[in-house]
């Protein structure tokens, strides 16, 4: 018992700090901005440690299930807790309504361009080209371009007295489309997302699964149990974030950048981990897969609560963004076409990355 304490210590100093947000949260409000700032940092530190080991977890139950579901295991975990730090900043009454769209942006260049970009170049200098079955770029491709075409650049045309029809559209469309994918990644076309390694590197895969850490109901059990610390931590955080940002002059994106990374921290550690190990399946899985769960999970969930409140969020794309998802879809369908990559192929997405930050500390 004390060793299982001693190794969920992250999530026992995440409530502890839950805690302390808590009884200080009046104090930190009054403090003013810089007290505020601080105070959000340090929950986002804490939430991204929580994180950590809720996708330590479900990298357990993904070694024990094998892919396609071991991947698809991390990228709902990670979307699960993106979705309920949203669901919670959106509920605040000075949050941007562009908050979903530019977390969802925010996501998109992190996932392909940030950590597919970063292990193809890291795993590329090490290793050369590095294998992964193509279908699973193509068919991660073409799903996120679908989703991302219908949910973000298509509502730009849908007038203001008809958004609510086209978002019950959205959410059902949304629906539809994980549902068949699903069936696809889980089902007949599994082999999509699988590569079949050497025999030698297959017993490099993971070898920290001869340290049994668990059960399976242990793990689900803690991954339950992190995702509400982390949604209790994301409300305090999110009016600290507000009260420290607020006149600052600090770019809107900012408050989504800090939501996607958050989100994305665990997957980025696995991603570099698996493409430096020369299993660059694994890291197409993450990468694509994260992107595409934040679109086709995220999109319907924001929607259904918009229809609910009855206040749409803004979920067109400003014309800058289109142009970045365009251009990273186009690289992506490109780079992910023959079943190897390499490091030219990580620094275009990477150079696309930065080309990213650069647009938002400038307000783009």
């Amino acid at each position: 018992m004390a060793s299982h304490l001693k190794e969920e210590k992250f999530l026992i100093a995440a409530v502890v700090v839950a805690v302390i947000a808590y009884l200080l949260e009046h104090s930190v409000m009054e403090g003013g901005r810089g007290v505020a700032l601080v105070a959000a940092a340090a929950l986002i530190v804490t939430i991204v440690f929580a994180s950590m080991r809720v996708a330590h977890h479900a990298e357990l139950l993904a070694v024990k299930v094998g892919d396609p579901y071991g991947t698809m295991i991390l990228t709902l975990s990670a979307v699960a807790v993106e979705v309920i730090i949203l669901g919670i900043m959106m509920s605040g009454e000075e949050t941007s309504p562009t908050l979903v769209r530019d977390t969802i942006y925010s996501a998109l260049m992190l996932d392909i361009n940030g950590i597919l970009g970063l292990a193809a170049l890291l795993g590329g200098l090490k290793h050369g080209e590095q294998p992964y079955n193509d279908n699973s770029g193509k068919t991660y491709g073409v799903m996120i371009l679908t989703a991302m075409g219908i949910s973000m650049i298509v509502p730009e045309f849908v007038p203001d007295d008809k958004w609510h029809y086209y978002s019950g559209f959205t959410i059902i469309a949304m629906i539809a489309l994980y549902g068949l994918f699903l069936r696809m990644q889980v089902g007949q076309h599994s082999y999509f997302f699988s590569y079949s390694y050497p025999r030698s590197e297959r017993q490099k895969e993971h070898p920290e699964e001869h340290h049994d850490e668990g059960s399976v109901a242990t793990s689900v059990s803690i991954i339950l149990i992190g995702v509400v610390i982390i949604g209790a931590l994301a409300e305090f955080m999110s009016g600290f974030m507000n009260e420290g940002l607020r006149d600052s002059g600090a770019p809107v994106a900012v408050t989504a950048i800090v939501v996607a990374a958050i989100s994305a921290a665990p997957e980025i550690l696995t991603a570099l981990r698996a493409a430096l190990r020369n299993r660059m399946q694994a890291t197409v899985n993450i990468a694509m897969g994260a992107s595409l769960s934040t679109v086709i999970l995220t999109v319907p969930v924001m929607e259904a609560i918009a229809l609910y409140t009855g206040q749409p969020f803004i979920m067109a794309m400003s014309p800058v963004q289109t142009v970045m998802v365009m251009v990273t879809l186009i690289a992506a369908a490109i780079n992910l076409n023959d079943g190897e990559t390499n490091a030219i192929e990580g620094m275009t997405h990477f150079i696309l990355f930065a080309t990213f930050i650069m647009l938002t500390a400038i307000g783009l």
